[in-house]
């Protein structure tokens, strides 16, 4: 597995894939673009669990993001080396106090009433991590706490976020599962995009660029695009349970905040 993540890694890369760069001038967008990406992303969601994972219905969702203080916590299975443990947690809890300033939310990596677990899980942990993804989401079918512990191999790492009922449903907690098998980058990248999921941004757009929540590969890391649509979901203009329609012309004002302009277009 270590050896064929190596080689997907290679292959995006010597095809211009997972940059780093956060976007330049061959990916410019308008504050329109914007918006449109805000909604896609944020009121529909990109995957259902059930007997598998699967892709959403494409309805709509209500706006939904956390309300109460993010504390991440990431755990490792037998499997990871000291040296990847202490490299990733550095990195993560740095990546929580970027998206504390981006969105004004508290977020902070840690291990002290963790209510964000990142689960690093490689083949061989998969015995030792069942009964904790299981604690962890006790109300999960087996059937699909199979499509977390083992999921296909396409799926380079999920997360599944647990929301209150009712017409407000803001975030309770969310648990994302990291293949320790990637290597630095591709383990890096999702630690990015099922973080920033975690928090609201729940599915992807072909659309989104220059972006990480898009299936293209063509970006690694968060980009100021995606920076953008985080501040856009955390402003307190933005009410948790907001349709799409009510949402949109508080929505279109944020976007044209963000990039400085009064541009419709």
């Amino acid at each position: 597995m270590a050896r064929y993540y190596q080689r997907v890694e290679s292959d995006l890369l010597v095809r211009g894939l997972l940059r780093v760069d956060g976007g330049g001038p061959d990916t410019p967008y308008t504050s329109a673009m914007l918006a449109r990406n805000f909604e896609k992303v944020t009121f529909y969601d990109e995957h259902t669990i059930g007997t598998r994972v699967q892709r959403g219905t494409g309805q709509e969702r209500l706006l939904s993001r956390w309300d109460q203080p993010v504390r991440i916590n990431v755990e490792y299975g037998p499997s990871v080396s000291d040296e990847v443990r202490a490299q990733d947690t550095a990195m993560i809890r740095e990546y929580a106090g970027r998206l504390s300033r981006i969105t004004g939310h508290p977020i902070s990596a840690g291990r002290l009433r963790p209510n964000f677990h990142i689960l690093v899980i490689g083949e061989d942990d998969k015995s030792a991590m069942t009964a904790r993804v299981r604690a962890l989401l006790p109300s999960l079918s087996a059937s699909a706490l199979a499509q977390i512990i083992s999921p296909p191999r396409a799926t380079h790492c999920l997360v599944v976020v647990s929301h209150a009922e009712g017409p407000a449903p803001r975030i309770l907690s969310a648990v994302a599962v990291v293949r320790a098998e990637h290597p630095d980058l591709l383990r890096r990248a999702c630690y990015h995009e099922e973080i920033a999921q975690g928090l609201g941004i729940v599915n992807d757009s072909p659309f989104a660029r220059p972006s990480i929540f898009n299936d293209d590969d063509e970006f690694a890391l968060l980009t100021s695009h995606d920076e953008a649509l985080l501040a856009m979901l955390y402003d307190p203009r933005l009410r948790i349970g907001m349709s799409a329609a009510e949402a949109r012309p508080t929505v279109q004002t944020l976007a044209r905040e963000r990039m400085g302009d009064g541009a419709e277009t």
